[in-house]
């Protein structure tokens, strides 16, 4: 089966404009949440400042947003103690269906899909830790330690849970996004991804009204979809023009998603959750 790929692209900076640790964690909390609800598939994080070095801020929105993604009964596993991660459980829970509740070998059912980390192998396989009181068998495959994988349970029968690998892209149900730290500016993450269709936002776009239909038509097409948001300091056509870009020339579509705003600026956080809610309305996320 093949799923429409949708993108969304967020400034390294998106938490510059705030100064604690909690309150950023706080913020890509909302980020993550938002993109879990709207069923994005990647979070893209870019480098939006070329005359800075945002390998900390980038690195923390990333690890925050992986660490939300991943399972609660792998993170202790897949993460290592770091001072990113101080303020962690303030974090929403995505409550997405790879973040089962069931805790118990008994009620796994036939052809559920679980996430799972890799053990050390046994002579029958290689075992995977899938969040039960016991690690489930992945028969005849050998497969290196601490990797994170997913797999279908193919047998129930007691004491042992067998399970297959899987293709998550495969999985029909909503089975989170991934995070890809790009240190590139986004004219360069553009161009070397070959996306169908680019929409941009920014206060000074076209109204979503006058170009609904048309993006509507492009929508309906497209295998994968990037949406792109500007940083709390620069909306995107400061944000490219760095780059030696034109937006227009980049964007299929350059959008308002808020028009007639009230306050003076819309953050990142907050277009975010706007824009892609109305898109949920107008066509199929």
């Amino acid at each position: 089966m093949n799923k429409k790929r949708i993108a969304i692209a967020i400034p390294a900076s998106v938490v510059s404009d705030t100064p604690h640790l909690r309150e950023k964690t706080s913020k890509i909390g909302f980020i993550g949440r938002a993109a879990a609800i709207f069923r994005i598939e990647e979070i893209i994080v870019y480098s939006d400042n070329l005359h800075v070095n945002q390998s900390v801020d980038m690195d923390l929105v990333a690890t925050l947003l992986a660490y939300m993604e991943t399972p609660q009964y792998l993170r202790k596993k897949l993460f290592r103690l770091r001072p990113e991660l101080q303020y962690a459980g303030i974090l929403p829970p995505l409550r997405t269906r790879h973040h089962p509740l069931n805790r118990r070998a008994k009620d796994l059912k036939l052809g559920e899909h679980r996430e799972g980390i890799t053990l050390p192998t046994s002579k029958e396989g290689t075992l995977i830790d899938i969040g039960v009181e016991q690690p489930a068998l992945l028969p005849k495959e050998k497969l290196i330690a601490n990797k994170r994988v997913t797999v279908k349970v193919v047998s129930t029968k007691l004491p042992r849970v067998f399970v297959e690998l899987v293709d998550r892209t495969q999985i029909t149900d909503y089975w989170g996004y991934l995070v890809t730290a790009e240190k590139q500016p986004l004219g360069q993450i553009i161009t070397q991804r070959g996306f169908d269709l680019i929409i941009a936002t920014s206060r000074l776009g076209t109204p979503l009204k006058g170009v609904a239909e048309e993006i509507g038509e492009r929508w309906q097409k497209a295998k994968s979809i990037l949406v792109a948001f500007g940083s709390p300091s620069q909306g995107l056509h400061e944000i490219v023009r760095h780059e030696g870009l034109k937006l227009e020339e980049m964007a299929d579509f350059t959008v308002n998603m808020i028009p007639l705003q009230g306050t003076e600026t819309v953050r990142t956080e907050e277009a975010l959750m706007a824009t892609l809610a109305i898109f949920n309305m107008y066509f199929p996320l």
